[in-house]
């Protein structure tokens, strides 16, 4: 086993694993480029997450999704918290974030015209995966700090324990897996 098949909005996409440590590994999601995937499952996220007044994803994987769920909800734009402060940013928040996936903690920026968009706003948090929870709250923090009022998050996969949340809207379920001698192997 190479490769992990997942079953997505009526697609199936092949994910290879990428071990973590020793013992453990995740199968490796890219939605950014995958414009088939983001617009099957974009109007099916959009429905589960229902009213919200502006979408906001971090940079970069979410991005793509985040125009389609936007576009789908019929908003006229989404937020998308920059992993560096750019030149144009003014009056910047900023907050620091570990994920899964990045090897060394990062930082996330919101622009002052941004923050002020979102100022009394409900809105819903948007990822393409979710695990440890760590970028989402994160994100949740920066978004409260410009007066944001989140009511919602929402992601295409669960990846683990993220699966049992009660606060999260998803997709699917995205396993962890566990190194054998054979290959891996599903962690229930």
């Amino acid at each position: 086993m190479n490769a992990y098949t997942l079953n997505i909005a009526g697609l199936k996409r092949q994910l290879p694993y990428v071990d973590i440590n020793d013992e453990l590994a995740f199968a490796s999601f890219v939605v950014i480029s995958d414009t088939e995937l983001v617009s099957a499952a974009a109007p099916l996220l959009a429905k589960r997450i229902g009213e919200c007044d502006m979408i906001v994803t971090a940079e970069a994987k979410g991005i793509a999704l985040a125009y389609e769920v936007s576009r789908c909800l019929g908003q006229k734009e989404f937020i998308v918290a920059r992993k560096s402060e750019k030149s144009y940013m003014k009056d910047t928040l900023e907050v620091s974030v570990k994920s899964i996936t990045t090897a060394v903690p990062q930082h996330l920026y919101l622009d002052g015209t941004d923050k002020e968009k979102l100022k009394g706003k409900k809105i819903c948090l948007l990822d393409d995966v979710v695990s440890t929870g760590d970028s989402l709250a994160a994100l949740q923090v920066l978004t409260e700090q410009a007066g944001a009022i989140v009511t919602k998050k929402a992601c295409l996969l669960a990846e683990g324990e993220a699966a049992d949340r009660d606060d999260l809207i998803y997709l699917e379920k995205l396993p962890l897996f566990r190194k054998t001698e054979e290959g891996y192997e599903v962690i229930e």
